[in-house]
């Protein structure tokens, strides 16, 4: 068989040409649309879902949430094993599918089972799904640093226009903000007040809920001209929220103010982020999303980083803490400089062992055609360029150019013995 072949090739040498610098074209395609990340995405197939449940005990979260969740997840098509996590205030959930399962097809899944669990659940209680990025997709860490700036402030810039102008970067899944103080309204009650008016907590909270929104009214005609009538009652400051009427008592309202006092506070933190022993930062984690261009993704949120940064307020920049971008940069020089060095030492050695230069160009011409059907290949297996693949074939190179050393010498070999018999033959017909 192999012998046929290469009769064939020998004497079909225009379709052999045209069939390499076919495949090298394909594979020069093929490296510009491979995705480009530093390390491989190892990382288990696995759909994550979290619930909150804000100030409950973890045994109470287990009981509730987490074990119904879990035993009604498990009938799910095509999954390995759900794991479920429950902590104060949260449950996490787990469900890791085949490696052949399509992220988004198991999301779906997912999604369908979660709408035939609410009834299970504590009334309010709502699972989501995480993010569809992976392990491996924390790209880019950035804060915002703004000397002088409230805490509270920083994250409402972050919150209210930094992150919602990032996500609409092509290959972002989610923008995690971190740091500062969420602000929020605080009502502190006296429970002394709430014992002499006869009230509880739950009216308080039932008083403030029904006057926090917007009842819509009728389209009324005057004049040939129609008017759409409405009563805008969202809560806009703490001056609304103190004069919320709880109770009528002999026809004077008792209001919010006189059950206690009305401020501006930040919500409960676990934790505070320090950069450098500087302080506090505020900022946001770049999660990429499953299956994209992490170089592509990298260079789309630096873009648009510098038009965000027109509109953030003098003297607030952007500080990067953590860019993958200069790993996958520095990775792939590494390994373009490795290959040129390897494709130099082999052509340099094959051409003074075999001095023969059309025997070396034979061998060195592998290369690049090998390389290019490479990543014709990552592409569709749908690996990327990475430390582990580009490695691989930096290290195969070798392997390569022994077998086209081997083959020419053999060849060179039988071409001098037939040389010369051809000669002897010669010299005896004279």
């Amino acid at each position: 068989m192999v012998h046929k072949i290469i009769e064939w090739s020998l004497r079909n040498r225009y379709i052999v040409l045209a069939l390499a610098i076919g495949l090298f074209v394909w594979g020069g395609v093929s490296v510009k649309r491979n995705p480009i990340d530093a390390i491989p995405d190892l990382s288990e197939n696995q759909v994550i879902v979290f619930t909150e449940w804000m100030g409950r005990a973890p045994q109470l979260i287990e009981d509730q949430i987490t074990y119904p969740l879990v035993t009604n997840l498990q009938g799910l098509p095509r999954i390995k094993y759900v794991r479920g996590t429950s902590m104060f205030g949260m449950s996490f959930i787990y469900i890791i599918f085949e490696d052949d399962v399509d992220v988004y097809w198991a999301r779906s899944r997912v999604l369908e089972r979660l709408s035939t669990l609410s009834q299970t659940l504590p009334q309010g209680v709502t699972p989501s799904l995480g993010p569809d990025g992976t392990g491996v997709g924390h790209i880019l860490w950035y804060t915002l640093d703004a000397p002088g700036m409230d805490l509270g402030e920083q994250r409402a810039i972050q919150d209210w226009y930094v992150k919602f102008a990032l996500q609409n970067v092509p290959g972002v899944s989610e923008i995690a903000s971190f740091g500062g103080f969420q602000k929020q309204y605080s009502v502190v009650l006296d429970p002394n007040k709430l014992l002499y008016y006869k009230l509880s907590v739950p009216n308080v909270i039932a008083a403030v809920r029904s006057n926090n929104n917007e009842s819509g009214g009728r389209k009324f005609e005057l004049s040939d001209i129609g008017y759409i009538i409405k009563t805008s009652g969202y809560l806009q400051s703490i001056e609304q929220i103190r004069n919320i009427p709880v109770k009528n008592e002999s026809g004077v309202p008792v209001r919010v103010s006189d059950l206690g006092t009305v401020q501006m506070t930040g919500e409960s933190r676990l934790g505070i982020f320090d950069q450098d022993g500087t302080g506090e930062r505020v900022g946001g984690i770049v999660v990429m999303r499953y299956g994209e261009n992490a170089d592509e993704v990298i260079r789309g949120i630096k873009s648009k980083m510098a038009e965000v940064a027109k509109g953030l307020p003098e003297g607030v920049k952007f500080d990067i803490v953590y860019d993958r971008g200069q790993l996958i940069e520095e990775s792939v020089e590494s390994i373009k400089h490795t290959l040129m060095e390897e494709m130099i030492m082999v052509s340099l050695i094959v051409l003074i062992f075999l001095f023969h230069w059309r025997s070396a160009l034979s061998i060195v011409i592998q290369i690049p055609i090998t390389l290019a059907i490479s990543f014709i290949l990552l592409n569709l297996f749908g690996i990327s360029s990475n430390i582990m693949s580009l490695t691989g074939i930096a290290l195969a190179i070798g392997v390569i150019v022994d077998n086209g050393i081997i083959m020419s010498e053999n060849a060179y070999k039988q071409l001098a013995e037939r040389y010369a018999l051809w000669q002897q033959q010669k010299k005896t017909s004279i």
